[in-house]
């Protein structure tokens, strides 16, 4: 099975499919990606586009500790 790089990672477009980007991303056989979907098990949203299923790179990212967590500042913060 293919591993995507980092580079590879950062080079993808918005919207990636579930197969084979994310499963190989994560390092899980087809099967396996596709069971997690249908349970709800994976850690991000799986956006169904027709009959595909597609995830946000940026949450693919984010996982994998690519990109930093979106800061959660309240309004008193801005203050």
């Amino acid at each position: 099975m293919k591993t995507l790089t980092i580079a590879e990672l950062y080079d993808l477009p918005a919207l990636v499919p579930l197969w084979p980007t994310v499963g190989q991303a994560l390092g899980l056989a087809e099967s396996t990606t596709y069971q997690l979907a249908a349970e709800g098990r994976l850690p991000f949203e799986v956006i169904r586009l027709g009959r595909r299923r597609n995830v946000r790179t940026v949450d693919l990212q984010r996982f994998l500790g690519l990109l930093p967590e979106p800061s959660k500042q309240t309004k008193a913060d801005c203050t």
